[in-house]
């Protein structure tokens, strides 16, 4: 089994808040002097697309983890920044976890000489077979065949993502246009999507060290609450796909 790269496994911490239009402009115009725009956003205005498929268990072990706040969980999804199946952007098998308030992500890329409008079981096949060999894939495989974990629902959004002009591990994004799809395909012909926060943004900041004092002031003098939000779980709930116990 080999290790996978450094760049492609990291550990952090993470605040979440939900902003609604008006606040959000605001906030984003307060943040930006001390922000740079990060160099893989890919549009005009500074953002690009996120689509991930989200796999669970028969019973939805993951969903029920994160609804319950369990202090050790983990997901696995596949995530693209391709933005239609004739987009040549990677995909990426991802694990991503949290273990006593530190998230924690593993990724590993997938070559893709297959059908990527697979779907299903015949999806999860073509995973295995063309991810990057390591540990990623190993626990993946091991969910596939003990919990018959597959894929459920999808999600994307448009991120504008920024690093600290002055402390570059610190990250902000502003995530918008946020919409879950009940499918077990990346691509192809799926039902119709569903808004998942009308006429809100999320904006989230990751950090390994301390959060930066000007943030501080521009929360604090905007009251901003945190919130402790997951699209996924976010999409299952609007969907009607599983209910919190």
């Amino acid at each position: 089994m080999s290790a996978e790269p450094v760049a492609l496994r990291f550990r952090r911490l993470e605040c979440k808040y939900v902003l609604d239009a008006a606040i959000r402009a605001d906030v984003e115009s307060a943040l930006r002097p001390y922000l740079r725009l990060a160099g893989h956003a890919k549009d005009g205005d500074g953002t690009y697309a996120v689509r991930s498929l989200y796999f669970d268990d028969p019973v939805w072990s993951a969903f029920h983890a994160k609804i319950d706040g369990l202090r050790s969980r983990s997901k696995f999804r596949l995530r693209t920044y391709a933005r239609s199946e004739h987009d040549p952007a990677p995909w990426f098998l991802e694990q991503k976890g949290r273990q006593d308030g530190v998230v924690w992500k593993h990724r590993a890329p997938l070559a893709r000489p297959f059908d990527p409008c697979l779907r299903g079981e015949a999806l999860t096949a073509a995973i295995l077979a063309n991810v990057t060999p390591g540990s990623v894939r190993d626990r993946f495989e091991f969910a596939v065949l003990r919990q018959r974990i597959a894929p459920v629902v999808l999600v994307d959004y448009r991120r504008r993502p920024y690093s600290g002009a002055f402390a570059p591990d610190f990250r902000v994004t502003f995530d918008d246009l946020v919409t879950g799809t009940a499918t077990d395909r990346l691509f192809g012909s799926m039902p119709a999507s569903r808004e998942l926060l009308p006429g809100s943004s999320v904006l989230e900041i990751k950090f390994t060290h301390a959060v930066p004092v000007w943030f501080h002031a521009v929360v604090q003098s905007r009251e901003l609450q945190r919130r402790s939000i997951s699209k996924v779980c976010s999409a299952i709930l609007t969907l009607g796909l599983a209910q919190a116990r």
